[in-house]
């Protein structure tokens, strides 16, 4: 479990690099984003993944990587509008919303150890296309609780979805980055 640990804060340290430096040039515009925004943004990214482990030509130069590190982020983002709530006008400084950041990826780091801790590390023999089928139905779940305006009968809510396709995503990126050596 400890190298699945520095693993994964290796892989949140690009996530949250690449987060600070948009925020840096875009501000917090992306809190007027509604939360269906933000599912579709992620939908869109899960979507060109799937595409690409199907299909052999490529024709936009970015691959897997920069995809699920979108996911992440755009999870992140959708899980500070889940507490903060959606607003008019851009209301965080780069400060302010990479400490929402950090507080977002705690919980779901230790949400992913004590899962990993039950699951016995089985995202480890599963592959990268099967991870973005996860990611892809958790979308579809997440859509499903949004036009049901949030509520649930007996499944997890939408925030615990969205802590799944972050880990999700995190575990493709150690895959790939491990497959890459």
């Amino acid at each position: 479990m400890q190298d699945t640990s520095k693993q994964y804060d290796a892989v949140i340290s690009k996530c949250r690099s690449l987060f600070v430096n948009k925020m840096s040039d875009y501000g917090s515009a992306w809190r007027i984003l509604r939360l269906p925004s933000l599912t579709d943004q992620i939908f869109i990214k899960a979507q060109r993944i799937r595409s690409l482990q199907q299909n052999a030509v490529r024709k936009v130069d970015e691959g897997e990587v920069s995809e699920f590190i979108g996911i992440i982020n755009y999870c992140i983002m959708a899980l500070i509008q889940l507490e903060k709530g959606v607003v008019e006008q851009p209301d965080l400084n780069t400060e302010e919303a990479t400490e929402l950041y950090d507080e977002k990826i705690a919980l779901t780091k230790q949400l992913m150890q004590d899962k990993n801790h039950d699951y016995g590390e089985a995202w480890r023999d599963m592959r990268v296309s099967s991870l973005t089928d996860l990611i892809l139905q958790k979308l579809l779940r997440v859509k499903q609780i949004e036009d049901n305006a949030g509520k649930t009968l007996v499944s997890e809510g939408i925030d615990a979805n969205y802590q799944d396709m972050i880990n999700y995503a995190v575990f493709a990126l150690i895959h790939l980055g491990e497959s890459s050596k």
